[in-house]
């Protein structure tokens, strides 16, 4: 089968086409034949060597991603699964494959009228984005601020929190595109959060007043101004690293006094076996009664990943890059 993989770390373009066996599930896992890969910035940082979670993967490495495949064999013991079912499951390594290897505790059964590249959010990016807010303990009405909102989660959450009742919706982005995105996605304000002095912009979006929740995926410097803005009692969740790679965001203990920050991490999600299927459920009926509406930057062959690397790279994207096998 096919497989992209990268054999040194580096640009994009250290990605290439490799062809190896098809590999056999062990117990507790399904061999997905892939319809479509969501792209996943991880990935790329995984890739370049500057995936803050733990140590970098053991060479030649192939990308994790999110499956939508059909089930094509079974572990050894599985059961409540079938070969030929539809499914979506996030892929921690080797996704960028004509076939992969998925655990049946992270299985999601994808319609059979559902866009496959679409799909593609039904596993992490969707699943995440509504860990995040849960995690930030949102009440309707209030303010909330996202970072990176025209992402793969990003478009998402924005679209999530208004689906749950949040009141004012400060979307922030890079670029006049991305920053019309989240407005057509119900953001009611959009912010550049690369030129000087967007907090400033925040806080008077507010009346001075701050937000009441934060979701942070960017980390860098974004992080330490983001809890300045925070309310009394306000709520931060970081959840990624998109803007320090490796460099977590140092914070002064001074600026935490009443508020909130925690770190969420796909681990803590992982250990959530009780609340899965919850999320799950909850993930499709936004998805399917069209609450939620996922959004597909780019379809792109499977041979071509070292592009969707670079589109990513380069923060042109708005919603998801997936790959075609």
């Amino acid at each position: 089968m096919r497989i992209v993989r990268y054999h040194q770390h580096g640009t994009p373009e250290v990605l290439q086409v490799d062809e190896v066996a098809k590999p056999e599930p062990g117990p507790g896992q399904v061999r997905i034949r892939a319809e479509a890969i969501g792209v996943n910035f991880a990935g790329i940082q995984e890739r370049a060597g500057e995936f803050y979670y733990g140590e970098r993967l053991q060479l030649p490495a192939c990308p994790g991603g999110d499956a939508v495949g059909f089930i094509d064999a079974l572990g050894p013991g599985v059961e409540g699964w079938q070969v030929g079912e539809r499914v979506a499951s996030v892929i921690f390594k080797d996704a960028f494959a004509e076939y992969s290897l998925a655990r049946v505790k992270d299985l999601v059964r994808v319609p059979a009228e559902m866009d496959a590249a679409q799909a593609t959010m039904l596993s992490s990016p969707a699943q995440v984005g509504l860990e995040v807010i849960q995690a930030a303990h949102l009440k309707k009405g209030e303010s909330v601020l996202v970072h990176a909102a025209a992402g793969a989660i990003g478009h998402l959450v924005v679209q999530m929190v208004k689906a749950l009742g949040a009141g004012t919706v400060i979307a922030t982005a890079k670029d006049p595109a991305k920053l019309a995105f989240a407005k057509e996605l119900g953001a009611d304000h959009a912010v550049d959060y690369s030129q000087e002095g967007w907090e400033e912009q925040v806080r008077a979006l507010t009346g001075g007043a701050g937000v009441d929740v934060v979701l942070d995926s960017v980390g860098a410097d974004i992080t330490p101004k983001s809890i300045v803005l925070l309310k009394p009692f306000g709520r931060l969740v970081f959840y990624g690293s998109a803007g320090g790679g490796l460099e977590l965001p140092r914070i002064p203990l001074e600026d935490l006094a009443g508020k909130y920050v925690t770190h969420f991490s796909m681990g803590v999600m992982d250990s959530q076996v009780d609340n899965f299927d919850k999320i799950v459920e909850e993930v499709c009926e936004m998805v399917l009664s069209g609450k939620v509406r996922p959004v597909v930057h780019t379809e792109l062959p499977l041979e071509e990943a070292a592009k969707a690397h670079q589109l990513m790279e380069d923060r042109v994207q708005l919603g998801r890059v997936v790959l075609v096998p």
